[in-house]
């Protein structure tokens, strides 16, 4: 993890993965070390699925109160996947779920936090994920084409 910090810091201009108080403190250490401040997004498991990488509802709170306190990096907001389904309308659930949860933490006003960012729904979900409050939607396949 701490390698693949060292690289993204200097890569990119915002991480949108951070499920973990370990990752988020290698992500400081090494934005710490290049006198930088990354912009991060915590990572939602809203399907509580086993699989997915993420942080579960229950537990974003408190996790955001704890990376809060990280000098050299910045909680803009959340990012959630959704589950892999084959009708995109059962995930509406998990992306509202995610968006209640935003406005949530929103309300806190928890220093060092600052809510602007919800990044959730791809290709297939993308219309519904901005229907319930997403600011962010990530597109791939139906820009690039399917895989492979």
């Amino acid at each position: 993890q701490r390698n693949k910090a060292k690289q993204a810091v200097r890569l990119f201009d915002a991480i949108q993965t951070v499920d973990s108080l370990r990752l988020a403190r290698a992500i400081d250490a090494e934005s710490a070390e290049i006198d930088r401040v990354m912009p991060i997004l915590i990572e939602i498991n809203s399907a509580r699925e086993a699989q997915k990488a993420g942080v579960v509802p229950d537990e974003t709170e408190d996790l955001i109160r704890e990376v809060a306190g990280l000098m050299h990096v910045r909680i803009e907001g959340l990012m959630t996947m959704g589950p892999f389904v084959d009708d995109p309308e059962r995930i509406r659930p998990r992306f509202a779920e995610t968006k209640e949860l935003f406005d949530r933490i929103a309300a806190l006003d928890v220093p060092g936090v600052s809510m602007t960012t919800l990044s959730m729904g791809m290709s297939d979900s993308y219309r519904i994920a901005i229907e319930e409050g997403a600011t962010m939607i990530r597109l791939g396949t139906i820009l690039f084409g399917p895989r492979g």
